[in-house]
C-alpha cells in the first residue's frame, strides 16, 4: 500500500510516498481503509521535531493524525465494530499513520462517523472535536451556566467548540471577522466581537474561562477578561509544569516544561488565574458523544475546496503551514 512517510525530523521536512506492507490488525485493532485524511498544524510540530519531548517517533514514520474510512478487518478481540462500518478517528499519539491507504487502529480510538456527514466532513471533526470536548470537560472542568470566551472563535475550532460548549450548558462569547458572525450567532452564542470594530477586552464582562486559539500575542488580553480563579486554556502557546505533571512526564521533561512555561504561569498568577495547555489524545467514547452533538446540531465543519491526493501531501502540508485555507485541508484516497 502507499503511505506518506517522514524520514527524519527537519525544520524543512518533506514527506516521501513509499510502498509499504498493509498492516495486520492486532487483537484489539480494526483495519481501516482510509477514505479521507485530514491535515493539521500538528503534522508540522511532529515533522520538525517540536513535540519530541512529548512523543519521539522512530523513523521512518507514516504521518497523519485524523481520518475517516471503512473497517475492512477486525482483530480477534474487537467487540465494538464490524467489517463495513464507516468510522472516524483521531489516532493514538503513539501510533499515528493516517496518510496511508490502510491503517490499523485500536478500537478504543474509533467511533462510527456522524450520519449527517460524508467521509470528508467527518475526517475534519475528530481532532478539533476532541480538543474542544477535552478542553471543556477535563482541563477547564466547566459547569452548566458558566461562561467562556474564545478569541478567534469564528474559525474552524469554533465551528465545533461552540456547539459542544452549548451542549454542555455554557454561555459562549466569540471574537472573529465579519464573515463569521452570522454563523456563530446561529449556533447560539451570547456575544460576538468583530475584531476590526471593537476590542473584546474593553467591552466583555469577566468570564470563567478563556480558550486561546491565537497565541502569545493575545495572552495579556485574554488574562484581563478572566474572573479571579478563572482558567485560560491555550491550544497554541505551549506546555508548562502543570501539563508535564498531568501527563506524568519524567523529572527532566517536567523541569524543561516548567522552565518553558514559567513566563505564562507568572502572568497567570499575577492575574489570579490558572494557565493550562492541551495536547489532545484519542478517545473513541468521547468521539461517540461528539458524534451525537454533531448530528443534533447538524453543523458540518468547513473544509478547504482544494482537493489533494496522497502524492500531493507536501502541497497540502504547505497550505496548512503558510497558506490561508478556508477550512480543514484534506487528502482523499
Amino acid at each position: 500500500m502507499q503511505a506518506a512517510q517522514l524520514m527524519k525530523y527537519d525544520k524543512h521536512f518533506k514527506l516521501v510516498v513509499h510502498d509499504i506492507p498493509k498492516p495486520v490488525p492486532h487483537d484489539h485493532e480494526v483495519l481501516v481503509q482510509v477514505k479521507v485524511a485530514a491535515v493539521n498544524p500538528l503534522e508540522h510540530l511532529i515533522g520538525t521535531g517540536s513535540v519530541k519531548l512529548i512523543q519521539n517517533y522512530p523513523m521512518s514514520l507514516t504521518m497523519g493524525n485524523e481520518l475517516a474510512g471503512i473497517v475492512t478487518a477486525v482483530g480477534s478481540q474487537v467487540q465494538q465494530f464490524q467489517v463495513g462500518d464507516a468510522i472516524y478517528s483521531r489516532l493514538p499519539l503513539t501510533k499515528i499513520g493516517a496518510f496511508a491507504e490502510y491503517v490499523a487502529i485500536d478500537e478504543n480510538a474509533v467511533a462510527l462517523k456522524p450520519k449527517n456527514l460524508d467521509f470528508a466532513h467527518s475526517a475534519a471533526v475528530a481532532l478539533t472535536g476532541l480538543t474542544a470536548y477535552q478542553g471543556f470537560t477535563e482541563e477547564l472542568a466547566a459547569q452548566p451556566g458558566q461562561s467562556v470566551m474564545i478569541p478567534g472563535g469564528s474559525g474552524s475550532f469554533g465551528q465545533l467548540a461552540i456547539p459542544i460548549a452549548k451542549a454542555l450548558g455554557l454561555n459562549v462569547m466569540v471574537s472573529g471577522n465579519a464573515r463569521g458572525q452570522a454563523n456563530a450567532a446561529a449556533m447560539g452564542i451570547s456575544q460576538y466581537f468583530n475584531y476590526k470594530k471593537e476590542n473584546y477586552w474593553e467591552a466583555l464582562a469577566p468570564v470563567d474561562y478563556v480558550i486561546d486559539t491565537i497565541g502569545k500575542r493575545e495572552l495579556a488580553h485574554e488574562l484581563s477578561v478572566l474572573k479571579p480563579g478563572g482558567r485560560l486554556l491555550s491550544l497554541r502557546i505551549g506546555p508548562n509544569r502543570r501539563f508535564a505533571q498531568q501527563h506524568q512526564l519524567s523529572a527532566l521533561k517536567t523541569l524543561l516544561f516548567s522552565m518553558a512555561g514559567a513566563s505564562f504561569d507568572r502572568q497567570a498568577k499575577k492575574a489570579g488565574v490558572q494557565y493550562h495547555f492541551i495536547f489532545v489524545r484519542s478517545d473513541g467514547a468521547q468521539l461517540a458523544k461528539i458524534t451525537r452533538i454533531v448530528e443534533q446540531a447538524n453543523i458540518p465543519p468547513a473544509i478547504d475546496p482544494t482537493e489533494f491526493t496522497l502524492e500531493q501531501v507536501n502541497e497540502a502540508l504547505a497550505l496548512v503551514a503558510t497558506g490561508h485555507p478556508q477550512g480543514k485541508v484534506l487528502i482523499k484516497f
